[in-house]
C-alpha cells in the first residue's frame, strides 16, 4: 500500500520572490569582478598597480553585500510561511490473482461498512465482483479517512468511478475512446501457423482469429502445410501515444496449397460485425471444415485402411484427430443430438442431425457434454477428446455423412449461408472496398520491397 500526499511546492521560485533586485544585480558584479581579477595578470605600472587595489576595494565591498544577501536569504527562509497541507490522501492498490474487493479494501485500511455501502448501492458495483490480476483501485480519501472518491481502473480504456452520498455511493462509467491506425502482416509458413505467425508480430489471440475466420474452409488441423502463406490488415490501438493492444481484423487473405480464400469486414445497419468474402459470400458456412481447434492429425478418410487393434481391414470412414485428453470438441453445425452414449468399440460417442440431409458422429469422446434430444448451436462444446472404447490414444475420431453416406469431411462441399442481399450490397461495397484496395496496397507494397531488396 502507498500513501501519496499531495503538496504544494514552493521553494523553487524563493531566490526570485524574497530577495531585493539590487542583491542579485550585486552578486553577478562580484561574479564578474573576480573573473576579471583572475584574468589579469599584474603590471609593473603604478598607475596599473592602484586600479588592481581599488578593485580589490570594490569586490570587497561587494562581498560584505554578498554576506547581507546570505543573511537576507536566511531570514526569509525563516519568515516564509509553511507549506499547505493537503486535505486528502490517495491510496492505490492492484489486483492479485485470486483477491476479493474485501481483501482490497483491507490492505486500503477502508472501513467494511464502506465495503457494504459500496457494494449494495451504488450503480455498477456488479463490476467489483469480477476482478481480474492487474486491475487498479485508487482511493481518494479524506483526512479523517472517509472515503471522498473511488476509482476501479479495468484497462487504459474503461474505468468505473464511485462516490459517496447521502445512501450510500452513486457510480459512473468512464470510457476513453484510442486512436484506431491500420497495420499490416504477412506471413509465409515454413514451420506452423502459430510459430511463424508470432515470429511475424502477432499474437496468439489474432492467429486464432484468423483461423476461425477461414475455419469453414481451411482445415487447420490437417490442410496447413509448408508455402502456405497470409497477410492481415487490422487495427492498432493507441491512447496518450503509447500503444495498448490490437483491434478489429479489417481484411484478410489466406493461401493453402494453391488455392487463395480473402475476407473483409463488415458490420450492418443492425451494429453486426461478420466476415465475408469480398464478393458479399459469407466466410460461415452451415459446417466448420474441423470440429476442434487445429492440432495434429494422426489418421486421414481412409476406406481400406488397416484397423490399428483388430488388425483386419476395415473401411476408416472419417478423420482421426489427435488431441490432448480433455480438448473441447464442438459441433461442427447448428442440430439435434439424436444418439449420445457408450459402446465397446465408439466408446463415448455423440450423432447430431443437421436438418434433413446431413449427419456428424464423433467417437471416443473422453466426456460427453450433451444429452439426446438436445439442441445445439454450431461450435458450442459437446464433449471432449478421449481415448474411450477401442483406441490406441486420446483422439477424436469425426464422421461426416450425406444423405445416410460416409464422405471425406475435408473434401465434402459445404452448404453456404445466406450471401449479402442485393439491398445491401451498395453498403457492403461501400465500407468494404476500400478495405480490399488497402490491402492490396500494402500486399504490392511488399512485392514491391522484396523485388527491391532481392536486386
Amino acid at each position: 500500500m502507498t500513501r501519496k500526499p499531495h503538496r504544494k511546492e514552493f521553494w523553487e521560485d524563493m531566490f526570485a520572490n524574497y530577495l531585493p533586485r539590487t542583491h542579485m544585480y550585486a552578486a553577478g558584479a562580484v561574479a564578474v569582478l573576480t573573473t576579471a581579477l583572475l584574468v589579469l595578470a599584474p603590471s609593473e605600472d603604478v598607475s596599473a598597480y592602484r586600479d588592481t587595489q581599488l578593485n580589490h576595494h570594490r569586490a570587497n565591498n561587494l562581498l560584505n553585500a554578498d554576506s547581507q544577501l546570505a543573511v537576507a536569504m536566511e531570514q526569509a527562509i525563516k519568515e516564509a510561511p509553511p507549506a499547505p497541507e493537503s486535505d486528502y490522501l490517495q491510496v492505490d492498490e492492484t489486483v492479485t490473482r485470486g483477491d476479493s474487493l474485501s481483501a482490497i479494501f483491507k490492505r486500503m485500511s477502508l472501513s467494511q461498512a464502506d465495503l457494504f455501502a459500496l457494494a449494495n448501492t451504488s450503480d455498477y458495483a456488479d463490476e467489483l465482483r469480477r476482478l481480474q490480476p492487474g486491475e487498479t483501485f485508487s482511493a481518494i480519501l479524506n483526512l479523517d479517512g472517509s472515503i471522498k472518491e473511488l476509482v476501479y481502473e479495468r484497462s487504459p480504456l474503461e474505468s468505473f468511478r464511485f462516490t459517496p452520498t447521502d445512501s450510500g455511493y452513486s457510480g459512473e462509467k468512464l470510457a476513453r475512446e484510442p486512436l484506431s491506425v491500420p497495420a499490416y502482416r504477412s506471413v509465409n509458413i515454413s514451420h506452423s501457423l502459430f510459430l511463424d505467425g508470432e515470429k511475424a508480430g502477432l499474437n496468439h489471440a489474432q492467429i486464432m482469429q484468423i483461423a476461425n475466420i477461414f475455419g469453414w474452409d481451411i482445415d487447420f488441423a490437417l490442410d496447413i502445410q509448408p508455402g502456405d502463406n497470409f497477410s492481415v490488415l487490422f487495427e492498432e490501438q493507441y491512447l496518450d501515444g503509447k500503444k495498448i493492444g490490437n483491434g478489429n481484423i479489417l481484411g484478410t487473405e489466406f493461401t493453402n496449397r494453391g488455392k487463395t480464400y480473402r475476407a473483409v469486414r463488415y458490420v450492418n445497419a443492425d451494429g453486426m460485425a461478420n466476415y465475408y468474402s469480398p464478393e458479399g459470400q459469407p466466410m460461415k458456412k452451415a459446417f466448420l471444415r474441423a470440429p476442434l481447434d487445429f492440432t495434429r492429425v494422426s489418421s486421414n478418410f481412409n476406406p481400406n485402411r488397416l484397423h490399428p487393434i483388430l488388425k483386419t481391414k476395415r473401411p476408416h470412414r472419417g478423420v482421426d484427430y489427435a488431441a490432448p485428453t480433455g480438448t473441447p470438441i464442438y459441433a461442427a453445425g447448428d442440430g439435434k443430438v439424436v444418439r449420445a452414449g457408450y459402446t465397446p468399440a465408439n466408446g463415448n460417442f455423440v450423432v447430431i442431425q443437421h436438418g434433413g440431409n446431413y449427419t456428424t458422429k464423433y467417437l471416443h469422446l473422453h466426456k460427453r457434454s450433451v444429452k439426446v434430444g438436445q439442441t445445439v448451436d454450431q461450435r458450442q462444446i459437446i464433449g471432449s477428446v478421449g481415448s474411450t472404447g477401442y483406441a490406441t490414444g486420446p483422439h477424436l475420431h469425426y464422421e461426416f455423412l450425406v444423405g445416410g453416406v460416409h464422405t471425406d469431411p475435408r473434401t465434402v462441399k459445404l452448404p453456404q449461408a445466406e450471401p449479402i442481399g442485393k439491398r445491401e450490397m451498395a453498403s457492403f461495397m461501400e465500407q468494404t472496398a476500400p478495405l480490399v484496395a488497402e490491402l492490396t496496397s500494402f500486399q504490392s507494397f511488399q512485392v514491391a520491397s522484396l523485388s527491391t531488396k532481392g536486386q
